[in-house]
């Protein structure tokens, strides 16, 4: 199954990349909560994130852990939050939001706007960063 994510993995088609290994990237969410939400993609082409091996699993959760360590060091909030729905797209991901209240990770409301200045101004804040914490687990 090729979904959008798929693609932009590939490179077929742009994405703001944060973070990425020989498994997992993640990516700035387009239609985001707030700015700074990122989502964290196995390149494994699964729908569900619970029908990853166990192993790769685990692996995933180190890798979104290290991008939300970076993203809490460079974005303006409480917490990190953390949710997957898994309804949206036909592949597995993880969204990490900014939030300061419960609110925040509320996903019907409107999304934000960003223009591409902004977008890059982020991607390149918690991408360096994350290269930074983590110089060994890039591509």
């Amino acid at each position: 199954m090729s979904s959008i994510f798929s693609q932009i993995q590939k490179r077929e088609i742009p994405g703001y990349f944060v973070a990425e290994n020989e498994e997992f990237f993640a990516i700035l969410d387009v239609f985001p909560l707030a700015k700074g939400h990122v989502l964290v993609i196995p390149k494994q082409e699964v729908d569900y994130i619970f029908d990853l091996e166990s192993e790769a699993l685990g692996r995933y959760f180190m890798f979104t852990k290290q991008v939300a360590k970076a993203m809490e060091e460079v974005i303006d909030c409480e917490r990190i939050g953390v949710a997957v729905i898994g309804l949206e797209v036909p592949h597995a991901h993880i969204h990490l939001v900014p939030i300061n209240h419960v609110g925040d990770i509320d996903f019907s409301k409107p999304k934000l706007k960003l223009d591409e200045e902004e977008f890059k101004d982020v991607q390149h804040l918690i991408s360096d960063r994350f290269n930074a914490l983590y110089p060994d687990s890039g591509e």
